[in-house]
């Protein structure tokens, strides 16, 4: 068994210390090149201490991809509390923007989880999904609430192939009966924030865009019009 760290009284929050730093170490160097032994020597403590924590380069991968999606998940729950439940565009609106804010301000995190996958790196699906749908959920359960009041535009949806159907119908089956196109404008609403998105964090957007908050501004107001 590997031996408990030696300098817990100087570190009384290691495991998080650790997270900090694998952070660092992708920032500066990439997701790919994260070593459980760099981290120890930079928190100078014996590396076998470290695995007391994580056991694995992989099992600390997992657990900072879990925290990113909880971090995003509170971020777009927190964006909803202080606007009434009735005002559906700004709500909407609301949540896309906390969506790129969280983006551009932990680019780190968010590349982590929708960027190019770590090599050799599987993500155990158990741990991974059930925090990935809880950064679904402000957005399906605000949709929801937009077609129970009859304020989504499906008649403006094209007609479901029956492939789409099929799929669709699958993920209802998991989410406990949701209606399809609840769950359709989900995957919609967040495949064109999630665009934008990416092109801004990772420079891809033409350099005369010299604030691309604008051009997520119009592409939010725009989704507003063509759904609610």
């Amino acid at each position: 068994m590997s031996p408990r760290p030696r300098n817990d009284e100087r570190q009384p929050d290691l495991q998080n210390a650790i997270k900090d730093i694998a952070w660092k170490q992708i920032a500066e160097s990439g997701a790919a090149t994260l070593s459980l032994r760099a981290v120890a020597r930079e928190l100078h403590i014996a590396a076998p201490s470290i695995y007391n924590y994580f056991p694995s380069r992989d099992a600390l991968v997992t657990a900072l991809i879990v925290d990113a999606y909880n971090s995003l998940a509170e971020v777009l729950a927190a964006s909803l509390e202080s606007l009434p439940a009735e005002h559906f565009p700004e709500r909407l609106f609301a949540l896309g923007w906390a969506y790129r804010q969280w983006a551009v301000t932990y680019s780190q995190r968010y590349l982590m989880i929708f960027g190019t996958p770590i090599p050799n790196y599987h993500a155990p699906e158990e741990i991974t999904m059930p925090a990935a749908e809880r950064a679904m959920v402000p957005l399906i359960e605000l949709i929801q609430t937009i077609f129970a009041a009859g304020r989504l535009r499906v008649e403006r949806f094209a007609p479901l192939t029956p492939g789409l159907e099929a799929m669709l119908k699958m993920w209802q089956a998991a989410t406990g009966g949701i209606h399809p196109e609840i769950l359709y404008l989900a995957q919609v609403f967040w495949s064109r924030v999630h665009g934008l998105v990416m092109l801004e964090i990772t420079h891809q957007i033409p350099s005369f865009f010299d604030d691309p908050a604008e051009l997520f501004r119009r592409e939010l107001n725009t989704i507003l019009i063509q759904y609610l």
